[in-house]
């Protein structure tokens, strides 16, 4: 399939070859500057290109470097790392955004083209999980900051997953830490389209967002604020039960600030086992039919809300999406929206294996984590090996033949490698009685007592 070394890297290490791939296609230099020009609106190029200053940063966010200037040592960039900082903490929001976006369209396109999307979980909608994401509390660099006991939060977002595809689709960052993510929701609002179903929790209970989603011809499933007045127009009605709890029922009608009505369905799950917030009962509203979505499915689809998390832990587990020591809130948010394009990409490479092995079951067996970090080993080794023009047949092949090599590297990765690490159920937490008050222990000594209460040799 391809020449020399590339053809080995490919048989030994196809994962980092379709990740590598990936790159020169959807990333490739000369394309991101060209959508940098066309798209920016204050920050222009002078010195560093605004490709330089992502395969800079996708090194740092995919733990190739540890940090800016260990990146920036490595790089070619021949204007200083104070120019880059300066460069990073200019980077526009809707730069970030719209990188997220251009990226998530491109991907979406390949995932379908390979065939590799997720099962429907309720044909005729596109279903998006929405939630918000803080980014961690920076470093005290900048002078303003160090003064300060309180921890400097550098920005915040709202994220958009794209259930059928497994991306994160859209991003809806924000400078200002201290900002309530319901403020966030007009951008959203705006991005919605008929036959979308959105699934959130309560926070986004709004009612100026939920009619927004109903007039545009759209649904939603999302867990129900107290702050949120409803009139009940019937009793709880019995629905049956789940593997969590018993069902329950009924019609209430919410009224919007512009003063329309609306009939929508709340939906209660009476759980076995209280949330951890000591709740008994989950209360969801949807304006989905119920001949279209029963009430076992409505919390059934709100309990997978938990995909849209379990992307947030993939991003601090496998990749660094966030970089305390970026204390500009564009610096700090045009990193994570980088982590968010290379989650992207590593999507593309888990429909490429759902499509080349169908029998797997791939997103419950193959650890995203260990795919991330043999990607890590062996870029450098690819890097330098592989001859930078070897690359552009990545680039240069229409989108039918990228797809097909990408099923036929993906055809050639070991599933055994990258098998999940099952465990047992969690036992409950041994109670920490004893040695109160003591400041340590001596490990030796507890493992002799052990030892000879059990009548075993240490």
């Amino acid at each position: 399939m391809f020449d020399g070394v590339l053809q080995r890297f490919a048989e030994r290490t196809p994962a980092s070859v379709m990740v590598r791939g990936l790159l020169e296609r959807l990333l490739n230099a000369e394309r991101l500057d060209r959508w940098f020009e066309s798209t920016r609106e204050q920050q222009y190029t002078r010195q560093i290109l605004f490709s330089s200053l992502v395969g800079l940063m996708l090194q740092i966010v995919c733990r190739v470097q540890a940090n800016v200037h260990a990146a920036y040592r490595e790089s070619n960039i021949a204007a200083s790392v104070v120019a880059v900082y300066g460069k990073l903490q200019g980077v526009e929001l809707s730069t970030s955004q719209g990188l997220v976006r251009l990226i998530a369209h491109d991907a979406a396109e390949l995932i379908d083209e390979l065939g590799g999307q997720r099962p429907e979980r309720l044909p005729g909608y596109r279903i998006l999980y929405l939630d918000g994401n803080c980014i961690a509390a920076s470093e005290r660099r900048l002078k303003p900051l160090r003064d300060s006991a309180a921890a400097p939060l550098p920005g915040k977002s709202l994220v958009v997953f794209n259930d059928a595809h497994g991306l994160l689709s859209d991003v809806f960052p924000c400078a200002d830490g201290h900002a309530q993510e319901r403020s966030l929701l007009g951008e959203v609002a705006e991005t919605i389209q008929a036959n979308d179903l959105w699934i959130a929790d309560r926070n986004f209970c709004v009612t100026a967002f939920l009619a927004a989603i109903a007039r545009r011809q759209a649904a939603f499933v999302i867990r129900h604020h107290s702050g949120l007045s409803v009139k009940p127009l019937s009793a709880l009605q019995p629905r049956g039960r789940t593997s969590d709890g018993e069902l329950f029922e009924q019609a209430v009608q919410v009224t919007d600030a512009e003063g329309h009505t609306w009939t929508w369905r709340r939906v209660v799950l009476r759980l076995k086992q209280p949330t951890r917030d000591g709740h008994r009962d989950l209360n969801l509203l949807t304006n989905l039919p119920a001949e279209q979505a029963d009430a076992a499915t409505v919390a059934e689809l709100y309990r997978d809300r938990w995909t849209i998390e379990t992307a947030f832990q993939k991003l601090e587990g496998h990749l660094h999406s966030e970089l305390n020591t970026l204390g500009y809130p564009q610096a700090a948010l045009f990193g994570f929206c980088l982590a968010l394009v290379a989650f992207n990409l590593y999507a593309v490479v888990m429909a490429a294996l759902r499509a080349a092995h169908p029998k797997a079951k791939v997103d419950e067996t193959v650890s995203e984590y260990y795919l991330a970090a043999e990607i890590a080993r062996t870029s450098e080794g690819l890097n330098i090996a592989v001859e930078e023009a070897q690359w552009d047949v990545f680039s240069q092949v229409d989108q039918v033949r990228f797809c097909a090599m990408l099923l036929a590297l993906a055809q050639n990765v070991d599933l055994k490698k990258l098998r999940k690490t099952t465990r047992g159920p969690k036992k409950p937490r041994t109670p920490r009685t004893k040695h109160t008050g003591k400041p340590h222990v001596s490990t030796a000594k507890l493992l002799a007592q052990a030892a000879a209460s059990s009548g075993r040799s240490p």
